[in-house]
């Protein structure tokens, strides 16, 4: 299943994600080998990231989120997990 997760910036966010970039981007690696994401970047007007990416269950989407750098080091102050229904492209 695909999962939208939108991390929105704490008041420290773009100082932050320079220093935790390479850790996050390390936690999106293995999942990325696996052809897991979708997209993934930073949301042109600063204010947080966007993902999309698989998962098996709405459980593992959400731990993942929450452990991610950076939820973890204060990048994201809150982040929100949806299912999504890709329609185009049509999926692989």
């Amino acid at each position: 299943m695909k999962f939208v997760i939108i991390g929105y910036d704490g008041p420290e966010g773009q100082a932050r994600r320079k220093i935790h970039r390479p850790a996050h981007l390390a936690n999106l690696e293995p999942l990325d080998r696996q052809g897991r994401v979708i997209l993934a970047g930073p949301l042109a007007d600063q204010t947080g990231s966007l993902l999309v990416l698989e998962f098996e269950t709405q459980e593992q989407a959400v731990q993942f989120a929450h452990n991610d750098p950076y939820m973890v080091h204060g990048v994201f102050e809150r982040v929100e997990v949806h299912r999504f229904t890709q329609v185009l492209p049509k999926p692989r």
